[in-house]
């Protein structure tokens, strides 16, 4: 099947990956990637499985490697984190002050 991509170096190998998961939850499973190659959280419509999610069980996964599209910022996801950071650090501000009246 051919379709167009924005990829500069095609349809790259995919490789096999293993992993345990390490966390479950309504809406994701978090994986820890077998050969210390780091964590990756992927949501529930994503996952495959015959069974209940459950910690400590292993799992198999195809993955290729990310490529960036260009070196363009998309300067709205960058004031969105930014504002959430800020919000969050208000929060905790706010609740210190509270908790140490």
């Amino acid at each position: 099947m051919e379709y167009e991509t924005p990829l500069k170096y095609g349809h790259s190998k995919e490789n096999y990956y293993e992993g345990v998961v390490v966390e479950v939850n309504d809406c994701a499973i978090a994986i820890d990637v077998k050969g210390r190659l780091g964590y990756i959280k992927v949501p529930m419509r994503m996952t495959i499985s015959d069974s209940e999610w459950k910690v400590g069980q292993t799992v198999g996964f195809h993955m290729s490697f990310i490529e960036q599209l260009g070196p363009e910022i998309n300067e709205k996801y960058v004031s969105n984190i930014q504002t959430r950071e800020r919000r969050a650090e208000e929060i905790k501000s706010n609740y210190h002050e509270e908790v140490n009246k």
